[in-house]
């Protein structure tokens, strides 16, 4: 059976958590292995503010275990799980967890082909999320669909929020249609409305997940992620997904109410732009991890967690250095998969 025949639904990502999984880097796998140490360091960052508000389990590979244990080894609500794998983007190859109206746990395994086949290999990926599931003991649902974790946001009562750039494209499930796809994603994490919008930051690799450019800070309440200057690829692309949202209606029947962020200046690595987005910040039990940028983001990076006090008074924003790990092509949010609080 299917999660929704069994009441089980893909929880807000603001709901309590029981702990946060993340991956550590491989350095082999990394686009710039020469950063390997800065990288390295921005995790440590990460991990080290996440573990102020909720334990973290830090999924790493088992020749790494002793060095990545002894970085944590005072941190009592940090722990090390011994698992294979390619790349260190967990929420994109790791679980997606639900809860049923019994409070009990269970996750998806999606189908995982490292963002449309752009790196090789992503075997030991493909099968990390059925050894966390594993080891915490839940119920397994398999997808027949590959996806992300990134693609997709909860409000928590059946509404999604996703783009076509990424759930269309054909270098992820070339043999369904759009319909099917919706049909899948409906069925596995218990949704009756999902907001489509058009795509996602210019020059984003993942082919345009929504967690750079949306997400809901409540039901009915949507963050997009907004860019004012026409001669940014990006203006287009955010006004058109603004406009999606302003006539949308969710799976309750709401009209959305929409906070813009103002997005940080265009910055550029090795003749690319880098994905900048504060949407890619994490909810942790009572508290916000924001990435920021500064330099000639400063500005933008004071407004952006000025905008997130006023959306979430009772979360603690607490900000981490978004560059550190940006040139890897994802931030903190991509990192990252919450385990919700539940029965397992």
């Amino acid at each position: 059976m299917k999660p929704n025949e069994l009441n089980y639904r893909m929880p807000a990502e603001w709901a309590t958590h029981e702990r946060t999984f993340i991956s550590w880097p491989v350095q082999d796998s990394m686009v710039y292995p020469e950063h390997y140490e800065q990288v390295t360091a921005g995790y440590a960052e990460i991990i080290t503010a996440m573990s102020e508000f909720e334990p973290v389990t830090v999924i790493v590979n088992p020749d790494d275990m002793e060095k990545v244990s002894a970085l944590f080894a005072g941190n009592d609500v940090v722990n090390c799980l011994p698992i294979e794998h390619n790349d260190a983007w967990l929420r994109d190859n790791g679980p997606t967890f639900l809860l049923n109206e019994q409070d009990e746990l269970a996750g998806v395994n999606w189908g995982f082909n490292a963002w449309g086949g752009k790196y090789s290999p992503w075997d030991l990926d493909d099968a990390v999320a059925p050894q966390i599931l594993k080891h915490v003991g839940v119920k397994q649902f398999d997808a027949p669909l590959v996806m992300e974790g990134g693609s997709i946001h909860s409000d928590g009562e059946g509404t999604l929020l996703t783009t076509e750039e990424c759930l269309l494209n054909t270098n992820r499930n070339p043999e369904l249609s759009r319909e099917q796809i919706e049909a899948h994603v409906k069925s596995f994490v218990n949704v009756n409305e999902i907001i489509w919008l058009k795509r996602g930051l210019s020059g984003d690799e993942t082919d345009g997940h929504v967690d750079n450019i949306a997400c809901f800070a409540a039901p009915g309440k949507v963050i997009l992620q907004v860019c004012n200057d026409p001669a940014d690829d990006n203006y287009e692309i955010t006004q058109e997904n603004l406009r999606i949202l302003e006539n949308a209606i969710d799976a309750k029947g709401r009209k959305l109410t929409i906070i813009p962020i103002e997005q940080p200046p265009l910055r550029e690595f090795d003749g690319q732009r880098l994905t900048l987005s504060y949407l890619n910040f994490y909810f942790v039990n009572g508290g916000i991890i924001l990435p920021v940028f500064g330099g000639a983001a400063e500005e933008t990076d004071r407004k952006a967690e000025q905008v997130l006090a006023a959306a979430f008074p009772d979360r603690k924003i607490r900000t981490v250095n978004g560059m550190a790990i940006i040139s890897e092509g994802g931030n903190v949010h991509c990192t990252t998969q919450q385990m919700p609080a539940g029965r397992t």
